[in-house]
């Protein structure tokens, strides 16, 4: 297979809450251009530029901004239909894995490490994080991945500080709570706008955890769409 590292633009390593947050909003309306003026007030510039980053490597926007079909068939998919819809990106954007003949089902994370940095000139910091968001999307695409490259991931994000909330409920001998609770308008500063209002929402809203049952991710995208209903983003 041809090396990728002459491609001008890298894997995503944007938060994938961040990318999660973004097409939640497009789920409203897809603008004719993706630009600052439509991300600026919800995203600072570092983060916007990532974002479209991820945005032209996913082949989600072209090289000017304006969506794709690909863009508005992840935008318009809900609840089970959007993992097939993120399978169909995921299989074309990250081709240099996964028809690779890396075995995903069993290989190390050195392994998956390996291939993003045989494919692209990345640092050590920025590779962890175009190979987090990479896993990340293929779990919410339903593709399957090796407990050693999963396990990694969850390992590495509980030592930087994060205790996740069934570890926590493990330790204190309570029952995880499987209903995903909607932020309400309560939480809201006065006086905000309208897509603010909407972007404050979003990332009150639980992150997506790959670690999650089939059962567990089906809610969490029940309890998505259901949020976009209730509060939808205004222009």
């Amino acid at each position: 297979m041809t090396s990728d590292k002459s491609r001008k633009h890298l894997p995503p390593y944007i938060s994938y809450r961040t990318f999660e947050n973004f097409i939640g909003r497009l789920q409203q309306q897809v603008p004719a251009r993706i630009d600052r003026s439509y991300w600026g007030e919800t995203l600072s510039g570092s983060t916007g530029t990532q974002l479209m980053s991820a945005l032209r490597f996913l082949n989600l926007v072209d090289a000017n901004g304006k969506p794709t079909n690909e863009l508005k068939m992840v935008a318009a998919a809900r609840g089970t239909d959007r993992p097939a819809a993120l399978r169909e990106i995921t299989f074309e954007a990250y081709s240099f894995v996964l028809q690779s003949s890396l075995d995903l089902q069993n290989a190390t994370y050195a392994q998956l490490e390996e291939v993003f940095h045989d494919n692209f000139h990345l640092t050590q910091d920025v590779g962890r994080k175009c190979i987090k968001f990479f896993i990340s999307l293929a779990s919410s695409a339903g593709t399957s991945l090796s407990p050693f490259v999963t396990k990694r991931v969850r390992l590495a994000h509980s030592s930087a500080g994060t205790i996740s909330s069934k570890n926590v409920l493990r330790k204190t001998g309570q029952k995880p709570n499987r209903n995903l609770a909607i932020p309400q308008s309560q939480e809201i500063p006065e006086g905000a706008s309208p897509s603010s209002i909407h972007a404050i929402l979003l990332a009150k809203f639980p992150a997506f955890d790959p670690a999650w049952t089939d059962d567990v991710k089906a809610k969490w995208f029940t309890a998505f769409d259901e949020l976009l209903k209730r509060y939808p983003a205004r222009q």
